[in-house]
């Protein structure tokens, strides 16, 4: 059957305990060591990405914010221009009209005196004309 020695036993504990510890030196702590520095730059990386997710998030909601404002501030440029536009417009408009308004009152003074003149000259011709009628009339 199987004998159990004490002293190789002993000899067998001892190298394995041995061995325990020389692993443990040059194997087991550097390997721990490079395993919990490994987590900590994936923390490390995480936690910075999340930081950089926030900032791009808190830029992105302010980069939002000035557009709007921006397209409100253009807004109200843009109804500012087009109600100065539309004054100016009204402005142009009833100057023109005034200006249309005289000239037509001008042009039918012309034509009154105008037409004047030509009843005048017509007036004149007419009594020119009646009297050579009448002495044609009278001399047939």
């Amino acid at each position: 059957m199987l004998e159990l020695q004490v002293k190789w036993f002993l000899v067998l504990l001892v190298n394995f305990l041995v061995l325990i510890y020389v692993l443990n030196i040059l194997l087991f702590k550097p390997l721990l060591r490079l395993f919990k520095e490994r987590e900590d730059n994936v923390n490390g990386a995480l936690g910075a990405a999340k930081d950089m997710n926030q900032k791009k998030d808190e830029t992105i909601a302010k980069l939002g914010r000035e557009l709007t404002d921006a397209r409100n501030k253009a807004k109200g440029t843009f109804e500012a221009l087009r109600a100065e536009g539309a004054n100016t417009q009204r402005e142009v408009f009833s100057k023109a009209e005034a200006e249309a308004a005289d000239i037509l009152q001008k042009a039918r003074q012309e034509l009154k005196a105008e037409a004047e003149k030509a009843r005048q000259a017509l007036k004149s011709d007419v009594d020119k004309f009646s009297d050579e009628i009448v002495r044609k009339l009278i001399k047939a």
